[in-house]
């Protein structure tokens, strides 16, 4: 493996030399994501396979080209888990292309993004070094975090070579419940709920029905179930329906409209756009499947607290990512001038002058 990443190294400083930017690519199912595809192919699927895991430590190390599937069932045989539950929308997705998106899935809500269980990552920068960051403890940093930045960055900052993420155990039971209810009742319970300690782990709200996980002990789900109400929906049918949130493959998302990520308060009131929506992570995620236009939906989403992201569309010209504050776009450009200093990397992909 180490005459992989040689190989991935001298092309890295080849490219930097050329000045030619290269297109950092694993399964690609998640090429919509972003801007434009621009550069060199540097296909990772080559650097693959389990580097370390030891089930009593809580934490595994895989390259990047590693299948995510081939590294899930690894940890289901050990009742473990990404609980961050990441889509791979493909057959393809790799272990370094879901560090590198960033996408989280329904249980979220209640266990934490991708960043929050990276641990350590090791990648080659824009000058081919290979360095590394982090380290396999909860606290474990002096200054920068560099580690969890990588999470979400799309592979601009640099090659993302191995990651260690801890994986905390499958939950004891799970149980999922209905409920009519319209959007504002809805959102209003959801955030009922949320200060109360119910085990409540994914939440999905669309067209006046409301779907709930309960994760934990037998006994606190039975406890929730009586204190929330609903009808229980059959496991084998609740396990088809969670997938098809995470996995975008549910009805809602068979739409040939622009689809919108907007993240606002689980508190804010209701999106007034024509078009369906779909609300998840206790009312702090919402989709939007809308061609009102861009400003005006990234407008309501500052308003109500957050930010809109386009994330698939045929027509990105208004740009996927909402455009950064002055100093937020002066921390990012730092960074990757720091990292790749010659902007190789996968140019564009976020913004047009990353």
């Amino acid at each position: 493996m180490e005459q992989v990443i040689a190989r991935y190294a001298g092309q890295i400083r080849s490219a930097a030399a050329d000045k030619k930017p290269l297109r950092l690519r694993g399964g690609g199912t998640k090429d919509f994501y972003g801007q434009g595809l621009e550069g060199e192919l540097l296909d990772t699927r080559a650097y693959t396979g389990i580097v370390a895991y030891e089930p009593t430590e809580l934490v595994i190390t895989a390259r990047c080209g590693t299948p995510l599937a081939e590294l899930e069932a690894v940890l289901r045989a050990e009742g473990q888990q990404l609980a961050f539950e990441p889509p791979h929308f493909g057959a393809g997705a790799t272990v370094g292309g879901m560090v590198a998106a960033g996408l989280s899935g329904p249980r979220r809500q209640a266990a934490g993004a991708v960043r929050d269980f990276v641990l350590v990552v090791r990648m080659l920068d824009g000058r081919g070094d290979d360095l590394s960051f982090g380290g396999q403890v909860m606290k474990n940093v002096a200054g920068y975090d560099v580690s969890r930045p990588m999470a979400g960055s799309l592979g601009t900052l640099g090659l993302i070579l191995e990651v260690s993420l801890k994986v905390p155990p499958l939950p004891f039971a799970e149980a999922t419940l209905k409920l009519e209810l319209p959007q504002d009742k809805a959102l209003a319970m959801l955030n009922h709920w949320g200060g109360k300690p119910l085990p409540i782990s994914a939440c999905a709200w669309t067209g006046g029905e409301l779907v709930l996980r309960l994760s934990g002990a037998p006994s606190a789900i039975e406890a929730a179930r009586a204190a929330i109400g609903g009808e229980p929906i059959a496991a084998e049918q609740a396990t088809a329906y969670w997938r098809g949130i995470r996995e975008h493959t549910d009805p809602f998302f068979s739409t040939d409209k622009p689809l919108w990520r907007m993240s606002v308060p689980s508190v804010a009131p209701p999106l007034e756009f024509p078009g369906e929506q779909l609300i998840e992570w206790g009312g702090s995620l919402r989709w939007l499947a809308c061609k009102a236009d861009a400003r005006s939906i990234r407008e309501a989403a500052a308003q109500a607290g957050g930010h809109g992201t386009l994330f698939r569309a045929a027509d990105k010209s208004a740009g996927v990512f909402t455009p950064l504050q002055p100093a937020l776009a002066k921390i990012h450009r730092n960074l990757k001038q720091a990292f790749d200093p010659a902007g190789i990397f996968n140019p564009g992909r976020m913004y047009s002058d990353l």
